[in-house]
């Protein structure tokens, strides 16, 4: 989780190593379908994602606290408005979470599970007008084509169904959500690590996750051991592994092409529900994940770095 060395080695070299970590934090957060499956009968969603997040934050204080003694050179935030820039990701990471379960509470999966995975759109078009990423052609192909292949993995996962304008609704604004958060974690991290973003961050989302869970009247507690060691397992490979390692690669990749590149996310999710919990998997979505994957690629061929 150390950055100090970010000016040392070649662009070439930081990018390789981001790409790596962001492929690897996409596998990592694809695991978190199969934790909040796992996890005890009654805990509620809101609250899984507070433990998600509650049980990740000592690692990366500890991790922030390390840098500073090592290198008190690093910025820390002075000020709300310093300070606002760390807090806001927690905040739209919160939001996202909450919407999104509301949304598969009131349409279908498969919707909730599509729309919120259109935040490539959002990220993209806010990523060209506002930090002025250099976009051509080629990475609109990509984009659709690996949209195409998410809504042929999700459809052939989850079913067809009927939706509702409320739900799907619901999923469009948990995908501007989950751009919103992914905007400003790079905004953050262009001068803040990895591990003092994580650290501001989480507080706040745990903060309004813990409204919403109290709101909604959730079981928020685990009572078995079994329940606890999901949760750990979720905030280890989901939260430091995965959000850790996607933080990481976001100050080094352009917003537009990381957006895309964590599409990955839902093809994982369904191969690992193939291995572990012996959900179907059929030519379609295998079709599916071949169409993300070969998005992926034109996307960064029509990206602002190679």
């Amino acid at each position: 989780m150390q950055e100090p060395d970010r000016a040392r080695g070649r662009p070439a070299s930081r990018q390789r190593r981001a790409m790596a970590a962001l492929v690897l934090g996409a596998i990592g957060i694809a695991w978190a379908a199969i934790f909040v499956k796992l996890r005890e009968d009654g805990l509620g969603l809101s609250a899984t994602a507070f433990w998600r997040l509650a049980l990740a934050w000592p690692f990366f204080l500890a991790c922030s606290r390390t840098e500073r003694r090592r290198h008190p050179e690093l910025a820390r935030p002075s000020g709300w408005r310093q300070m606002s820039v760390l807090l806001l990701p927690g905040v739209f990471f919160a939001c996202d979470l909450a919407v999104w379960h509301w949304s598969i509470h009131l349409t279908t999966a498969a919707n909730a599970t599509l729309f919120a995975n259109c935040a490539p759109m959002v990220v993209s078009v806010v990523a060209w007008l506002w930090l002025r990423e250099r976009l051509r052609g080629v990475f609109a192909v990509g984009l659709a084509l690996a949209m195409m292949g998410v809504a042929l993995v999700v459809r052939s996962s989850a079913g067809e169904g009927a939706g509702s304008p409320l739900g799907d609704g619901l999923g469009l604004v948990t995908a501007v959500f989950y751009a919103a958060y992914q905007l400003s974690v790079k905004r953050a991290r262009a001068r803040y690590s990895t591990a003092t973003v994580m650290t501001w961050a989480i507080p706040s989302a745990c903060a309004v996750l813990a409204v919403v869970s109290a709101a909604s009247g959730e079981t928020f507690l685990a009572v078995t051991a079994r329940g606890w060691l999901v949760l750990i397992g979720l905030a280890v490979v989901c939260q430091i592994g995965g959000q850790g390692l996607i933080a990481y690669s976001l100050a080094h990749l352009p917003a537009s092409f990381s957006s895309v590149s964590l599409l990955i996310q839902p093809v994982g999710a369904a191969l690992f529900a193939w291995v572990i919990l012996h959900e179907a998997l059929g030519p379609m979505q295998a079709l599916g994940g071949a169409l993300v994957l070969a998005g992926i690629v034109l996307a960064r061929r029509g990206s602002s770095f190679r």
